[in-house]
């Protein structure tokens, strides 16, 4: 059995095929007969976990398991104490509401890699960022649950999958896991 972390760079598909001229995960992983166990979309960036084991696979992206996934999200404005408390009651979303989520203010990551290209600023409105971990993988959730309370995301980043991190994984690199 092989399972990768990866760590990705934005605008890189969570696909080892390229769509609409995009780069995708061929790029960077040679590895024969892995996955990518979920998703993370093209403008989000950080741990993805790549496996040939399907069990492990649908563990980490089918709902059912409620397998913990945490994200570092950079955020238009300075979230209030009530936006925080919505996130971790949950927020109703179009598609309805979501589970009670883990929130927190956070300071920038240290050590964060620059984005290609950069996040756009606006000088009138501050930044800030939020840890949230949740428990359920709707498309766009995080970005979504942000924006709902009033704070979109400006950067995405999923920083765990379970009890795998980035730590120690250069953005665009990835290492082999045991399980």
């Amino acid at each position: 059995m092989t399972t990768l972390i990866f760590n990705k760079p934005f605008n890189v598909l969570s696909q080892f095929t390229s769509e609409g001229g995009h780069r995708s995960l061929a790029e960077f992983i040679k590895v024969p007969a892995v996955y990518a166990a979920g998703r993370l979309d093209r403008d989000s960036e950080g741990l993805l976990v790549l496996t040939d084991d399907g069990v492990l696979q649908n563990k980490i992206s089918s709902p059912k398991y409620k397998a913990p996934k945490t994200y570092w999200a950079q955020v238009e404005g300075i979230p209030d104490d009530a936006a925080i408390k919505a996130l971790r009651a949950g927020v109703k979303l179009k598609d309805g509401m979501t589970r009670p989520a883990e929130c927190d203010m956070m300071k920038e990551p240290a050590g964060l890699w620059q984005r290609d290209p950069p996040v756009r600023y606006r000088k009138s409105i501050p930044d800030s960022w939020i840890c949230l971990t949740i428990r359920e993988g709707r498309n766009r959730q995080v970005r979504r649950m942000t924006a709902a309370v009033g704070y979109p995301t400006l950067r995405l980043i999923r920083y765990r999958v379970g009890d795998w991190t980035i730590d120690g994984v250069e953005n665009g690199t990835w290492k082999e896991v045991q399980v």
